[in-house]
C-alpha cells in the first residue's frame, strides 16, 4: 500500500507541543501541496483533493486549536479523519460550498441541496459519480462542507496515472452547472499518492 493512503496513526501525529516547533514549515508546505489539488467549480463550489499529508495537517490544527493533548483526544480526532483518506481504489475528496456573507446563506445553500447526486469526476473515458458522506444533506438543507469519495476500477487508475491523461470536474445539477478542466499538475499529484 503506497504510503500517501495508508491510514494515519498515533505515531503520525505530533500534538500540539511538538507541532508548534514546525507548524509553520509544515503548514507552508502543505498548502502548496494542496494548490494543485484545488479545483474551483463554477463561483459557488470548491473541491480539494484529500491525502495523508492534507489530513494530518487537518488533525495537528485541530489538537491545536482545540487543545487536545492526551492519546485518547488525539485518537479521537485521527478515527474522525481516517474515513476521508484515499484508498488503494478510491479517491477522496473534500468539497467547499463558501458563501460571501452578504448572501442570504440559507437560500444560496437551499438551491444546491441534491448537489450529492450531481457531482462527477472524468479520468479519460471513465465518469465517476462521486459518493458523498452520508448524513450532510436532506431534502430541505445541504452543509456547506462535503466529503466526498470516487471509486477507482482497475482501468480509471491506470488511466489516472498514466500522464496526459485528461482529468475534468462536473457538476450536473439543475440549479448549478459546470464542467472545469484540471490540470496535468492534478493528475500527477493524485498519481504521486500512489507511488507514480
Amino acid at each position: 500500500m503506497s504510503n500517501l493512503v495508508r491510514p494515519i496513526t498515533r505515531m503520525d501525529i505530533k500534538g500540539p507541543a511538538m507541532y508548534a516547533h514546525i507548524r509553520d514549515d509544515y503548514r507552508n508546505r502543505v498548502i502548496e501541496l494542496k494548490k494543485p489539488r484545488r479545483v474551483i467549480i463554477g463561483d459557488r463550489v470548491e473541491l480539494v483533493f484529500d491525502n495523508r499529508h492534507t489530513l494530518q495537517l487537518q488533525i495537528e490544527e485541530t489538537c491545536r486549536l482545540e487543545n487536545l493533548t492526551s492519546d485518547a483526544q488525539i485518537q479521537a480526532e485521527i478515527d474522525v479523519n481516517n474515513p476521508l483518506m484515499p484508498t488503494e481504489s478510491s479517491l477522496a475528496a473534500t468539497l467547499f460550498i463558501p458563501l460571501p456573507q452578504d448572501e442570504n446563506t440559507k437560500e444560496s445553500l437551499r438551491a444546491l441541496v441534491g448537489l450529492d447526486e450531481h457531482v462527477i469526476l472524468h479520468i479519460g473515458p471513465h465518469a465517476i459519480r462521486a459518493e458523498f458522506e452520508p448524513g450532510r444533506s436532506t431534502e430541505e438543507k445541504i452543509s456547506a462542507v462535503q466529503y466526498t469519495r470516487y471509486p477507482l476500477s482497475a482501468e480509471a487508475k491506470a488511466a489516472l496515472l498514466t500522464p496526459g491523461t485528461s482529468i475534468s470536474v462536473e457538476i450536473d445539477h439543475p440549479n448549478y452547472r459546470h464542467r472545469v478542466q484540471c490540470s496535468e499538475e492534478l493528475r500527477a499529484s493524485l498519481a504521486a499518492d500512489y507511488g507514480a
